[in-house]
């Protein structure tokens, strides 16, 4: 575990899945982190509202919107490290509303490099995904492969990679590309697979789901966070694109049928097609080549997809009333 004691730490999109994660382990190494979420009237800072009593009373909590580049500063300024989390993330809303994508996506990843090579940060951290890839022409996907953008939402993180790209190339701005794969555990929206699957399983007699056939590489959300605090403390990184997944892949309906077995019990699946994607839109096949990670940081995963389920599913059954296993969650 990495020391952080003493070192000031912004985290944007502190209030989400893998955000409240990240916040959690950067607090128990001692750093004083400042967790950027989305300002609302009722004061509700999403899943940091999880975190034991200890660690959240040492998180100080700024709101704004990464939109507003005022804010973003005021949130980027005396910060040692950033980790640029924030972002619009659900695929099939983004069919619906791909400007808000944008503002949030490419504006806001502006934002915050802009306010980090204003401010001098020591190194920034900014989130890709394994969605840019598209769907796979070569595999595993080394950080050569081609980009293609299958959704708005793909499209405007290739947008906010390449600004970060150009931001160390035209500035030096100490950035690297985080670039994780299909990531799972606690706290996971509905809207993503694993959640949807195990979530169906414990409460329904019939499991509804789209596209069965395209493989994902599943990364469990523990392994990223060592990834991401890798990338922030690695020597001679910066301006890289890093790989952060498993290396290996399986089916929607293997992984169906592994959490039926894992949660202990059979369960019908039926087909919704209100559950597809657009037909060339659908990334058929995503597999991480983790190499580079190996060789730049000294990372691998650690924790295999089984007990990365078995964790989740564990935690699922003590916060199922939070959940909607009837309704999709776009």
């Amino acid at each position: 575990m990495i020391n952080y004691s003493g070192r000031k730490v912004l985290v944007t999109g502190a209030a989400g899945f893998i955000g409240s994660h990240l916040v959690e382990a950067l607090a128990r190494s001692g750093a004083e982190v400042r967790a950027f979420v989305r300002y609302n009237s009722r004061n509700d800072y999403g899943w940091l509202e999880q975190l034991e009593r200890g660690l959240g009373d040492e998180v100080e909590i700024f709101r704004g919107d990464l939109a507003n580049p005022e804010a973003v500063a005021n949130a980027v300024r005396n910060c040692d490290t950033v980790f640029h989390l924030g972002a619009l993330i659900p695929i099939p809303y983004s069919y619906q509303h791909p400007r808000e994508f944008v503002e949030a996506n490419v504006v806001g990843t502006l934002n915050v490099l802009e306010a980090c090579r204003r401010d001098s940060v020591r190194r920034l951290v900014h989130t890709s995904t394994s969605e840019v890839y598209g769907t796979a022409i070569r595999v595993p996907i080394d950080e050569e492969h081609p980009l293609s953008a299958q959704s708005p939402y793909a499209a405007t993180k290739i947008a906010a990679d390449q600004l970060a790209s150009s931001f160390w190339r035209s500035f030096e701005t100490p950035v690297v590309i985080a670039r994780p794969f299909n990531t799972f555990g606690p706290r996971q929206s509905a809207r993503a697979v694993i959640p949807t699957l195990i979530t169906q399983a414990l409460a329904r007699e019939d499991v509804e789901l789209g596209s069965t056939h395209p493989t994902r590489d599943f990364l469990y959300v523990e392994d990223l966070t060592r990834g991401f605090e890798r990338c922030a403390e690695a020597d001679g990184v910066e301006g890289e694109v890093i790989n952060l997944g498993s290396g290996s892949e399986i089916s929607i309906a293997d992984l169906a049928e592994e959490v039926f077995r894992l949660v202990g019990r059979e369960a019908s699946v039926s087909f919704s097609a209100d559950r597809i994607r657009p037909a060339m839109s659908e990334v058929e096949r995503l597999l991480a080549d983790t190499s580079k990670a190996e060789r730049l940081l000294g990372w691998a995963p650690e924790i295999s997809l089984e007990e990365g389920l078995r964790r989740t599913i564990g935690w699922f059954e003590g916060f199922l009333e939070l959940y909607k296993p009837s309704i999709y969650n776009v």
